[in-house]
């Protein structure tokens, strides 16, 4: 069984449009692939209108220890070149390749931050 938490991020809809629209608080993951491959009307709408859009979630990967989490993006959000979880020391990071400056952002998360080397 998934959350409707779950659910939402694989629909890759946000939360409140789950609850709006009828995803129980538990749900199958049968029932989830059958909304994801047969999507109602409002999930066909709502895709439609996202074409070539940003996502509504996205997977952030730990580069020193590969834990993951899902988050909705921001639009103040850079191009990361990594993130990195908070426990995690500047030694632990991939070296800046030579000519490129390295700038740390924090907030990204409460788990994650982001470096962009530019």
């Amino acid at each position: 069984m998934l959350t409707r938490y779950e659910a939402a991020i694989r629909l890759d809809i946000p939360q409140d449009m789950a609850l709006r629209n009828g995803i129980p608080a538990r749900i199958s993951e049968k029932e989830v692939a059958e909304i994801d491959a047969n999507p109602p009307q409002w999930l066909a709408q709502s895709r439609a209108n996202r074409a070539g859009k940003r996502p509504v979630w996205v997977t952030l990967t730990c580069v020193v220890c590969g834990a993951t989490e899902s988050a909705r993006p921001k639009k103040w959000w850079p191009e990361f070149t990594y993130i990195s979880c908070n426990d995690h020391y500047d030694d632990e990071l991939p070296a800046v390749a030579q000519g490129l400056e390295r700038s740390e952002v924090g907030g990204v998360t409460q788990r994650f931050f982001g470096v962009v080397d530019a």
